[in-house]
């Protein structure tokens, strides 16, 4: 079966570097959620070579950027990553999701990450 990430359609691609590309999220959480995939097939995070991290790093930085600029409501972002089945990855080549976030669009938005497990978000 072949990887989902690594036969991407080019038009899905928004940006790109030597060892990474972008895509919007094909269920995204909220608008302009988006995909940040190294472009060698890699399990998860902890295969990534410190050149796939920087390079990784290098378009989430410059796609908050471009998501602040086009959305000016974004105020706020969320950047994860789920490794192993028990952490809830489906799609078994890392990505890394970057979820703009905008005041309002939860009631409670404290506890942020914490809430992949319900009921310990807050404290």
């Amino acid at each position: 079966m072949t990887c989902l990430f690594c036969a991407v359609p080019q038009e899905r691609i928004i940006t790109t570097n030597e060892r990474a590309y972008a895509i919007r999220d094909g269920f995204p959480v909220t608008p302009l959620h988006t995909l940040i995939i190294p472009k060698r097939h890699a399990v998860d995070y902890f295969e990534l070579t410190k050149e796939e991290l920087l390079a990784c790093d290098e378009l989430i930085k410059k796609i908050q950027q471009d998501i602040k600029a086009e959305d000016a409501m974004v105020d706020g972002f969320n950047i994860g990553m789920n490794v192993g089945l028990s952490a809830g990855q489906t799609v078994f080549h890392c990505h890394i999701h970057l979820i703009p976030r905008r005041t309002g669009d939860v009631e409670n938005p404290r506890g942020g990450v914490r809430h992949t497990i319900p009921g310990k978000g807050f404290y």
